[in-house]
């Protein structure tokens, strides 16, 4: 049912509930994970692929480390890095590479910025069309 699952993680503790929960879903349904983090800071957003900072060593880190911690739970994890604004590489990557699923954490609101911006995941959901698993992290 789900072969592929994109794991939207951005390496904070709210990552930990996703992280959970789809560790048990994947072992259910024998999935494949990618877990994907959007570096957006100045230097991703600039420079992209190019771009050389400490937080791209950090993400690059931190994902190596939640890959490793499925596969040691003998889960197929890849690892994958973008650049850029969230909701728009993750509507890229589904688009461009496709998935079963979506899994997704929510910080629930932060109001002023909701309203006129969007939180990533209202954005992702209202552009794609496989299913999203929105958990929110407490």
């Amino acid at each position: 049912m789900y072969d592929t699952i994109l794991v939207t993680l951005d390496g904070t503790a709210s990552d930990r509930a996703i992280i959970e929960h789809v560790k048990e879903l994947a072992k259910l349904a024998k999935s494949r994970l990618v877990l994907l983090h959007v570096a957006d800071g100045w230097a991703a957003r600039t420079y992209g692929r190019d771009a050389v900072s400490p937080e791209i060593r950090d993400d690059t880190a931190y994902l190596q480390q939640v890959q490793l911690e499925f596969q040691k739970a003998g889960i197929t994890a890849e690892a994958e890095l973008a650049y850029g604004d969230p909701a728009d590489e993750i509507i890229k990557w589904v688009e461009q590479r496709g998935c079963d699923l979506v899994a997704m954490s929510t910080h629930g609101h932060r109001f002023l910025a909701d309203v006129f911006l969007g939180t990533t995941a209202t954005r992702v959901r209202h552009r794609i069309s496989v299913p999203i698993l929105l958990l929110r992290a407490r």
